[in-house]
């Protein structure tokens, strides 16, 4: 049986012994009062409506969803806001957030406080965002106003401001504490920057996590179904469990983007493995 088969023989067993709603549906517990919250980044399901993306984070067995803009437009108004708010309630999905935003030097102060008031109306406790040095500086004063937190997504050796967790790190340092990190594990691991030591220099500024795999840990077309690849997820969540982590691990699966589920079925049954055997070691 090679490694991934028996993960996802974990994952089935656990799921088995314990019941659907013990590892489905909330958190995962690990006992001694800790958990691993695994949900979506709804750009996995970009080619999709919000109706189907929603059919198919329920299909995963989680409630935790980020939302792209792909599934709630940035000028919605305030009226199809509410009515998309509903549609993920009504389907007894939980909105962890938003994003990624974007927050280029050319916005105005005011192009920033609608995508503020934007996350607000939806319900969003955290934007997931993509700003520069110049407009980070320029959003803590409303991360304050609003109460929402920013998580600066690491988007590897392309981006020319924010490529690794420690250059968000070292830009958040002193900013407020709802000011941190979403740390892209497969952008990460492209930088050549060690993914578990990562998580842990992050520390209470990890905010957010979205989490694939990579066959090549330096290639981003080598992304693979969770398991298939070189990312370690046992090393990652047991890194997660040791520092206490609160937030999200959401899968942001960007292949197969036709017929992305069966991939992501796949990719949820092994993190699941992965836990099951972590606890019952």
């Amino acid at each position: 049986m090679t490694r991934r088969d028996w993960m996802l023989s974990a994952g089935a067993a656990g799921l088995a012994l314990e019941g659907r709603s013990a590892l489905l549906g909330q958190s995962i517990d690990m006992g001694n009062g800790l958990s691993i919250k695994l949900g979506v980044a709804s750009y996995s399901f970009r080619k999709f409506t919000r109706a189907q993306a929603i059919e198919m984070t329920k299909a995963l067995g989680t409630p935790y969803l980020n939302i792209k803009d792909v599934h709630l437009k940035l000028d919605s108004t305030l009226a199809e806001i509410d009515a998309a708010r509903q549609e993920f309630a009504s389907a007894g999905l939980v909105i962890v957030g938003g994003g990624n935003i974007s927050f280029p030097d050319s916005d105005s102060d005011a192009q920033r406080r609608a995508k503020f008031e934007y996350a607000k109306r939806a319900g969003m406790p955290l934007i997931v965002c993509a700003p520069t040095h110049d407009t980070l500086p320029k959003l803590e004063g409303l991360v304050k106003e609003f109460d929402i937190k920013i998580a600066i997504h690491n988007h590897g050796p392309e981006d020319h401001q924010f490529p690794t967790p420690q250059s968000a790190l070292e830009a958040v340092r002193n900013l407020d504490p709802r000011c941190g990190l979403c740390i892209d594990v497969g952008h990460t691991a492209r930088t050549g920057k060690d993914v578990v030591e990562s998580i842990a220099e992050a520390g209470p500024r990890l905010l957010d996590m979205h989490l694939k795999d990579l066959k090549d840990m330096s290639a981003k077309e080598s992304q693979c179904d969770v398991g298939e690849g070189k990312m370690p997820f046992p090393e990652m969540f047991r890194q997660m469990l040791k520092m206490r982590y609160a937030g999200y691990a959401n899968l942001e699966y960007e292949i197969n983007e036709n017929n992305p589920l069966p991939g992501m079925q796949k990719s949820f049954a092994y993190m699941r493995g992965v836990l099951a055997g972590i606890r019952g070691a």
